[in-house]
C-alpha cells in the first residue's frame, strides 16, 4: 500500500499544482483557455482523490474481513 499511497500522492499533487497555476493565470489575465484547463485538471484531481479514498477504504475493509473470517 505504501507504493499506492506515494503514487496517488504524486498524481494528486501533480494535478493540483497545475490546476492552481492555470486558475491564477485565469484570474490575472482573464483568458478562457486557462479556465478550461484549470477545470479539466480539477476534474482529474477529484477523480484521483476519490479513487485513492475508495481503494484505501475498501482495502481496509477487505483486509479486516480476511482477518475476521480466516
Amino acid at each position: 500500500m505504501t507504493v499506492f499511497y506515494w503514487l496517488m500522492g504524486l498524481l494528486i499533487v501533480g494535478t493540483f499544482c497545475p490546476s492552481a497555476l492555470y486558475m491564477g493565470i485565469y484570474v490575472f489575465t482573464g483568458e478562457d483557455e486557462a479556465l478550461q484547463r484549470a477545470r479539466k485538471l480539477w476534474g482529474f484531481l477529484r477523480l484521483f482523490t476519490l479513487l485513492a479514498f475508495n481503494v484505501t477504504l475498501w482495502g481496509h475493509v477487505v483486509v479486516a474481513a480476511w482477518q475476521l473470517f480466516h
